[in-house]
């Protein structure tokens, strides 16, 4: 695995601090919304689909309990929070998902698969969750992790919404090793930025992409910070030659560290997408 420069967040190129990050990945994904299904699906040859049904069947036994409070955070367009639904109870006592994102644009689009069906889309910050401690059986993220601009508070605030024995599961982007690792690059950087500009009129996204990939902390240095953040049984398994993986954990009884919990922590959120 190749060692990525040391990271506390994503950095994209024209942010200085926490909060301009905050603010540029916002401004970008809200920008490729419109065509950020069809991008992914033929920039990866819709094999994210699979990551997708890998992670949701991981925590399938929580997935299987009606009474399982299940948050999918930076849930964009929706697809890993749809992967989620398939293995929920089909009942009408059955929790919700909470979709939470805090691009308003993919959170919409999301909004609209899901539609109908146990899933609430929430206009959230990940870093600042409208949850109560100690309140969600299951967090997962997908592709969106990375994005955060602080990757030690964000792991603190799950820990701080999940409750002891809490699950988690990061499913990200990773850099493989060896010929394939560069052969895998060489696509990463040069070609698809073309196709980012070919097909959606702008190639900024997808050169962040890449750099985003390089910046994001390796399997082993993720690990050590889901652990000082209050979980165990931290492990990461490889999809697809290591090009993608899942980090999952469980939530300690007592976190070792504990986020500052938002203003409105004492109940689930009213503010959510229709």
């Amino acid at each position: 695995m190749t060692t990525p420069h040391a990271a506390s967040g994503a950095r994209p190129a024209d942010s200085t601090d926490e909060q301009s990050a905050a603010q540029s990945v916002r401004s970008m994904f809200n920008s490729i919304a419109p065509r950020y299904d069809l991008l992914n699906h033929v920039l990866s040859a819709s094999i994210d689909r699979l990551w997708w049904w890998r992670a949701a069947r991981t925590f399938r036994s929580t997935l299987a309990r009606p009474d399982a409070i299940v948050v999918d955070l930076c849930c964009g367009t929706g697809d890993m929070t749809l992967a989620l639904l398939r293995r929920r109870p089909n009942s009408a006592n059955a929790a919700p998902i909470l979709a939470i994102d805090f691009a308003h644009e993919m959170l919409r689009r999301g909004a609209q698969k899901f539609h109908h069906r146990r899933a609430i889309a929430i206009e959230a910050d990940a870093l600042h969750l409208p949850l109560p401690d100690a309140s969600v059986d299951l967090i997962t993220t997908a592709f969106g992790f990375r994005n955060l601009a602080n990757y030690d508070a964000g792991l603190r605030e799950f820990a701080r919404v999940l409750r002891p024995g809490g699950q988690l599961g990061i499913l990200d982007f990773s850099e493989p090793d060896g010929l394939f690792g560069r052969l895998y690059q060489f696509y990463f950087r040069r070609i698809l930025p073309a196709i980012g500009r070919a097909l959606n009129g702008q190639s900024s996204p997808y050169e962040y992409l890449p750099e985003s990939v390089h910046r994001f902390p390796a399997p082993a240095q993720l690990l050590r910070q889901m652990e000082s953040a209050g979980f165990a049984d931290a492990h990461w398994t490889p999809y697809s030659f290591g090009i993608a993986g899942l980090f999952s954990a469980t939530r300690s009884a007592a976190p070792a560290t504990a986020a500052a919990p938002p203003a409105n922590s004492g109940q689930f959120p009213p503010e959510t997408i229709a």
